[in-house]
């Protein structure tokens, strides 16, 4: 759903029958597809530049799109070392075929649910030292994870898997962006499609960061996370928060 939001060509037909229904009721999702793609692409020009990151954990990268997290690394530090993370085989196979760069950029089927796991991976491990700062990017992904998950602790789990200097980068729909009737209608959309979603608060997703320092400006709607000098916005009307922090 994601990628047809963006005008890709990796999605199915599931996939646009429900993400027309989502867009009828809540037509700011594609523009806020967009604007999550370029909070992304400043996001990586950051850490690989000026913060001097050179190791990335994408965890929930979905079917790939245009302007995947090695490839805005790369025009910053061409070294940098990506590792790629979903639950879903086929994503993982679609990935491996468009993502995977020898010694570069790998993916590997994880689940974020289960961060034990997954950090426990020798894909992981073998890619990543994680004596050396990590950036941890969960764009667009907790929302898919339930309470009942307790996406706080999996959270904090992966936080303290990282060294100082490490950042970590989230970005979440807003249940404080998002008129109620209208979030709900949606929400029961993404149910209807297999993909229950949970739109969380402002403090709720900022809680997610614990004790980490939240570079400025801090949690913003992302459109608003250190714009770059002459793009427009594709819309004001985010559905999104967006913020980085470091460790």
């Amino acid at each position: 759903m994601y990628d047809y939001y963006l005008g890709g060509k990796d999605n199915f037909e599931a996939d646009r029958v429900a993400a027309e229904q989502v867009l009828a009721v809540l037509p700011a999702q594609r523009r806020s597809a967009i604007e999550n793609r370029r909070f992304l692409r400043r996001v990586v020009r950051y850490l690989a530049g000026e913060a001097g990151i050179d190791q990335f954990l994408d965890i929930g990268v979905g079917l790939p799109t245009q302007g995947a997290v090695h490839e805005v690394a790369h025009e910053i530090n061409p070294d940098a070392r990506v590792v790629y993370a979903d639950f879903d085989p086929v994503v993982v196979s679609h990935a491996n075929a468009l993502l995977y760069q020898r010694d570069l950029s790998v993916v590997v089927e994880g689940d974020l649910r289960k961060p034990a796991g997954l950090l426990a991976s020798p894909v992981v491990r073998e890619h990543l030292d994680f004596r050396r700062p990590v950036a941890v990017l969960l764009l667009a992904v907790l929302h898919f994870v339930s309470d009942d998950d307790d996406p706080a602790a999996i959270v904090a789990r992966l936080r303290d898997a990282v060294p100082p200097g490490s950042h970590l980068v989230i970005s979440h729909v807003g249940l404080d962006l998002v008129d109620k009737a209208v979030a709900a209608r949606a929400m029961e959309i993404y149910r209807r499609a297999n993909e229950p979603i949970w739109p969380r608060s402002h403090e709720e997703i900022q809680g997610f960061f614990g004790d980490w320092e939240l570079l400025e400006p801090g949690l913003v709607p992302k459109h608003l996370w250190r714009p770059v000098t002459g793009e427009a916005p594709a819309s004001t009307d985010n559905t999104s928060w967006g913020a980085v922090a470091r460790k």
